[in-house]
């Protein structure tokens, strides 16, 4: 029987939950947050799709305790580290691949999707969940581990 791990990724909620995420993530088992949450009524909502674990983003306010500065988690014989980005300055897949040594890093803050491998490493950036910015779609994303081996779709959300 295969191993497999179905997660959630999502960033930049800034205080909205659209009502199509629930659809988009429906069925994971965790979801993970890059940051820019926007209160732990974000947190609680999406609590309802699955556990949640996020990190703090720049316009989070420091200190809380259900916002590390970053996570490291091991699923499936993955590892995956999640920060926000904006600690490197203007976060980019050649910044996170060198700062951090992990399988998967999952980061925010650039709000627009990305999803690279570089020599068996993920970078991804699920894009911008919340208020619409930038002219960009919002969207998040979903990380299957399947014996070992990582698969990340972007999904858009059509409430954008």
């Amino acid at each position: 029987m295969s191993d497999v791990h179905v997660v959630g990724l999502i960033s930049d909620t800034h205080g909205l939950v659209r009502p199509d995420v629930h659809t988009a993530l429906n069925g994971v088992e965790l979801i993970i947050h890059g940051g820019d949450v926007g209160g732990d009524a974000i947190l609680d909502e999406l609590a309802l799709i699955a556990p949640v674990r996020a990190v703090c983003g720049n316009t989070d306010p420091p200190g809380d305790p259900r916002l590390p500065q970053a996570l490291e988690l091991d699923l499936g014989g993955v590892r995956i580290h999640v920060s926000h980005g904006h600690e490197t300055g203007g976060p980019t897949p050649e910044k996170l691949l060198a700062r951090y040594d992990a399988d998967v890093i999952v980061y925010g803050h650039t709000h627009k999707a990305l999803v690279i491998s570089v020599d068996g490493r993920w970078v991804v950036n699920p894009g911008a969940a919340g208020p619409r910015r930038f002219d960009l779609l919002p969207s998040v994303a979903r990380l299957v581990i399947r014996d070992r081996a990582v698969d990340i779709a972007i999904v858009d959300l059509m409430s954008g």
